[in-house]
């Protein structure tokens, strides 16, 4: 499955990074397809679905690291995008991104990096 061309996904990463930065977890939701899911290796957790990611994003943004949420690295894959960036509790992890066809984030990854 390719990535369609009639979006940025390096820009919605970007925009994904603003939202966390500024703790604003309405526009975080409204990047994510309503069926999104989230996979998270750190924490051992799946979810999916709107209620599960705010209920999880909610937690990681109302208290973070000084440092979190800086970009290490982005680049594009051919399903998505990958991200080395700083986690909500300044650690690095690496975060795959894939995207429904209209252009929202329909699955998310997240493991430790290096």
């Amino acid at each position: 499955m390719s990535v369609p061309k009639n979006f940025d996904p390096i820009a919605i990463v970007v925009d994904w990074l603003d939202a966390c930065r500024k703790r604003d977890l309405s526009a975080l939701l409204e990047l994510y397809a309503g069926e999104a899911s989230l996979e998270c290796a750190c924490e051992g957790l799946a979810i999916r679905g709107r209620d599960a990611l705010e209920a999880y994003w909610r937690l990681r943004l109302e208290a973070f690291a000084p440092t979190a949420f800086g970009i290490e690295e982005v680049a594009p894959t051919p399903d998505g995008v990958v991200l080395d960036y700083s986690s909500f509790e300044g650690k690095t992890v690496r975060m795959t991104f894939n995207f429904s066809p209209d252009g929202k984030i329909l699955q998310t990854r997240c493991e430790p990096s290096g």
